[in-house]
């Protein structure tokens, strides 16, 4: 679907080239581009109400400070809260007031879930994630924290990720204080490797001396082992699932579903700049102690930001990918989402000029921005099709990092609209009409929960930090478009932010004759400080409404045979191949290529009229293959020098593809005659029947006779706290960390193989 077709010749030159020139141009004192008129109209109604496509929402102040909120769903009374705002909206102050209450409601002595102590309480003053969701897991809770939650409630807040910290209950085993990463894709982690966002939510509440002993503790402990499962040396970056993007087919290629050896050997955009936070923490933690390790933890992160450019940038799109898909090397893969955008920017991994170029690019819709773009057709509404307000809530993070006024007022509206229409802080919404329940096999969102932890701290966030400025560092910056003056300040010249600790105002300039509002002055006078905006003109790009919504669906995987000094390559269609992670070209029919013993993937993808391309085939691998079975260990001589890709065939049959906790996690040590050992890790996933491990690479010389030992590595069956699991095994039964071994393969490499 196109909503506006542009008719600028250089913007039908492709996005990038018509956002570099927008900002040139606003950089040069160009008039800024005009808001749509629908947004101006609505503006004026935000006070006490607003309307979305028939249903409207309406906030009526109460005596006392409570507020009476009514939409479709019915009527709910907001009580006062510690926390208040006063501006010219009732409508965003008495929001405010709800998602307080609501994160009241989320602040528990217990938590639940069927898959934990066969669903009996579990003694734990935290913080859930919400209605539906009466647990406590690693991604929501750091996200929340990292939002909002360290300054509404720092005690619980600790104790809430405290509980997500393990010791191991295995023997023989590295020990340690280790980060839980929750059931998911595969069996989960290393699958799924983004706990380490557990680390971005602590970050706020060292103050207290015990929890920074702890997390300095669990920050060395949980890197070591991603470094030492998840970390690719030849691509620089961690393998492992999109962060929170993690129902597997809204977002990767649909035969995901029953096989996840490609997400396991992926890496992901969102969970590298996560472990790039990490690691620059724990630089600083170190330094902070006087460590040794800061300078190595300095050059780690330094060397991962550059692989993060290097490798998910994407020219032609001007953003950057989502992810690279499991190839060797990895598959470039023209998908992207907000998230990872934002992360990208806010951790200061994108330089200025690209930090402004990929939000500018990244697309909305009028009610907000999808939180992954293009959209699958085949997929129901969830991650697909849909508003998530936690992520809305870091694409405005983001638009105040590079100063984007559209962006800043079009994630604010989309939040708090959100917000008032659902009459609680829901998990997500549909794309375009913003329901919580539309009909049918592909409608949604498929599931969804009121008062969702991180949809509160969202909202929270918006407010303390998007309109009042309140910065982590405890400074105060404003950063207010001027297309939002209308909506907060109405007749007045101040609003005002009232926390337990202080009162912060901000008084808006006599003359509003640029697109934002920053401070011009200061002034603190006992627990009430004063700002005095001015008014200031910045580079605003237009906001991206003219996107394409779908891309094309995969195609299939290509059928490869070989024929004499040849490859024959068959497409059942016409489209893209890729060969080696590298783009070879278009492809109709079959294409001939020259035959070679070196391991080739072949993978195809669709790119239709707009430009939009699909996700990628099933990768299919051919080359000369070595097949050792029988006993570990297990010998084979190299037929020449060079560099070897092995893997297992195996099966794992202790959980099902979509959650647990029992990915078999192992080390591969190979000892080649003339060279040091080398100890690879292997991962098998939880499997339907026989499948492929996860490949690594190993040198070998001509003739060198080499040997094979298979290793216990580790998994999150290990844990501690996994004794509480009863979902599954692996859990309260002991630690299952076990795949029924077959053939080992090995296969030379493509030396020919370049990285996109």
């Amino acid at each position: 679907m196109i909503r506006r077709a542009r008719t600028n010749a250089a913007c039908r030159r492709g996005r990038a080239t018509c956002i570099a020139l927008a900002l040139a141009a606003a950089a040069c004192g160009a008039p800024a581009i005009a808001h749509a008129s629908a947004a101006r109209a609505e503006v004026a109604v935000w006070h006490t109400r607003l309307a979305w496509q028939g249903r409207a929402a309406r906030m009526t102040p109460l005596a006392g400070g409570a507020y009476r909120l009514r939409t479709p769903a019915g009527s709910r009374r907001i009580a006062p809260q510690a926390w208040s705002a006063d501006t010219a909206s009732p409508l965003f102050d008495g929001l405010f007031a709800m998602a307080q209450s609501d994160l009241k409601k989320d602040s528990v002595p217990a938590i639940r879930d069927g898959a934990y102590d066969h669903g009996h309480p579990i003694a734990c003053a935290c913080f859930i994630a919400g209605k539906q969701w009466p647990f406590a897991w690693t991604r929501d809770l750091a996200y929340s924290t990292d939002l909002a939650l360290w300054r509404f409630d720092p005690a619980r807040a600790r104790r809430s990720l405290a509980f997500k910290l393990s010791g191991v209950r295995a023997p023989g085993v590295a020990q340690g204080l280790y980060v839980v990463q929750d059931t998911g894709s595969g069996g989960s982690w290393p699958i799924s490797t983004d706990r380490v966002v557990w680390f971005l939510g602590a970050r706020h509440l060292l103050g207290d001396r015990a929890f920074a002993g702890t997390t300095w503790r669990a920050l060395q402990d949980t890197l070591a082992q991603d470094r030492e499962y998840a970390f690719d040396p030849a691509t620089g970056l961690y393998r492992g699932e999109t962060s929170f993007l993690d129902w597997r087919e809204q977002s990767y290629p649909a035969w995901t579903a029953s096989n996840v050896r490609f997400i396991a050997q992926s890496c992901a955009l969102s969970t590298n700049v996560l472990h790039y936070e990490a690691l620059q923490l724990a630089a600083r933690m170190a330094a902070a102690r006087g460590d040794d390790s800061a300078a190595r933890y300095a050059q780690q992160a330094a060397a991962l930001k550059a692989a993060i450019n290097r490798g998910f940038w994407d020219p032609r799109a001007g953003m950057y990918m989502s992810y690279l898909g499991g190839g060797d090397p990895p598959l470039p893969v023209a998908s992207y989402d907000l998230l990872g955008e934002a992360l990208a920017i806010t951790s200061g991994v994108a330089d200025p000029a690209r930090a402004r170029l990929a939000l500018a690019n990244y697309p909305t819709w009028p009610a907000g921005s999808p939180v992954i773009w293009p959209e699958r057709k085949d997929q129901p509404i969830y991650h697909n099709r849909a508003i998530w307000p936690f992520v809305s809530a870091y694409a405005l993070r983001a638009a105040r990092v590079v100063d984007d006024p559209a962006r800043i007022a079009h994630e604010l509206r989309s939040i708090l609209r959100v917000a008032a229409l659902s009459g609680s802080n829901m998990e997500n919404f549909a794309l375009e009409s913003l329901s919580t329940r539309v009909p049918g096999k592909l409608g949604g969102p498929v599931v969804d929960s009121r008062r969702q932890l991180w949809s509160v701290a969202g909202y929270l966030n918006m407010v303390t930090e998007g309109v009042f400025g309140l910065t982590a560092d405890g400074r105060i910056e404003p950063k207010l478009p001027v297309t939002l003056v209308p909506m907060l300040f109405g007749d007045r010249m101040s609003i005002t932010l009232s926390t337990p600790q202080q009162r912060i105002t901000l008084r808006r300039p006599a003359t509003l004759d640029g697109n934002l509002l920053v401070a011009a002055s200061m002034r603190t006078q006992g627990d009430e400080t004063r700002v005095q905006l001015k008014s200031i003109s910045v580079p605003d790009a237009p906001l991206r409404e003219d996107a394409p919504e779908f891309a094309p669906a995969a195609p299939a995987a290509p059928e490869i045979i070989r024929s004499g000094d040849h490859w024959q390559v068959r497409a059942a269609a016409p489209g893209l191949l890729y060969v080696n992670g590298r783009l070879h070209g278009s492809i109709e029919g079959t294409l001939g290529l020259p035959w070679t013993p070196l391991r080739r993937c072949f993978n195809l993808t669709r790119r239709d009229a707009a430009g939009l391309e699909s996700l990628p085939s099933p990768s299919v691998c051919v080359g000369a293959t070595a097949t050792l079975a029988g006993s570990w260990p297990r010998v084979w001589t190299a037929p020449a020098t060079g560099t070897y890709v092995l893997r297992l065939v195996y099966a794992n049959d202790h959980g099902p593809i979509n959650t647990g906790i029992t990915a078999a996690v192992k080390r591969i040590v190979v000892e080649c005659a003339g060279q040091s050992s080398q100890s690879l890790a292997i991962v098998m996933p939880q499997s339907i029947g026989e499948q492929r491990s996860t490949t690594a690479s190993f040198a070998a010389g001509r003739g060198a006779r080499c040997t094979f030992m298979l290793e216990q590595g580790f998994n999150m069956s290990f844990l501690v706290t996994a004794a509480h699991y009863t979902g599954g095994q692996g859990g309260a039964s002991g630690p299952v960390n076990h795949a029924a071994v077959g053939a080992l393969l090995i296969s030379p490499a493509s030396f020919e193989a370049a990285r996109p």
